[in-house]
């Protein structure tokens, strides 16, 4: 199937596009998240707060290898995680329903060949003081009686949807 190497991965172009973990409890949503940043050859992930970190066998057991090839940093607060991408000129915008926030649609126009989206915990969100440290929010349009969907299930969206734009786009 013609796939990359551990080290044609780690030596190969990326998207410029890191996702942030806002003390994700999950194993296996961080798993699936390691596995989706490697199919869409994300720059990297940075875990936070309680998020786990490789190695594990839970997060193992859905990333099926991918947390061996993506690049990831952890930070004890998210806040010093948010800072350090900005530092880097990286527009951060925080995946969340909020006053203002952006639809991830035909809405969202990419400003910046540096992104990073900031998804929160599977229960409170994105951390109200981690929002106000990010450049905006992006919201998915959701129709039905639920208003979130499951964290890893949003990343793929979202990362699916932001590669498209970053691959056009730039």
């Amino acid at each position: 199937m013609d796939r990359l190497s551990v080290e044609e991965y780690r030596e190969s172009d990326k998207t410029p596009l890191v996702v942030v973990l806002d003390h994700v409890r999950s194993l296996y949503n961080v798993g699936s998240v390691f596995r989706t940043a490697d199919a869409f050859r994300l720059r990297g992930i940075c875990l936070c707060g309680i998020t786990a970190r490789p190695p594990h066998p839970e997060i193992h057991k859905t990333a099926l290898g991918a947390e061996y090839s993506v690049a990831w940093h952890y930070f004890a607060e998210t806040e010093e995680c948010v800072v350090w991408l900005k530092k880097q000129g990286y527009i951060v915008l925080a995946v969340e329903q909020c006053e203002g926030s952006t639809l991830l649609s035909s809405e969202f126009k990419v400003q910046s060949s540096k992104l990073a989206i900031v998804l929160g915990n599977e229960v409170r969100g994105v951390q109200q003081q981690v929002v106000d440290l990010c450049d905006g929010c992006l919201e998915i349009p959701q129709y039905g009686t639920k208003h979130s969907m499951n964290v890893s299930v949003t990343a793929g969206i979202v990362i699916w949807e932001l590669f498209k734009k970053l691959k056009v786009e730039n």
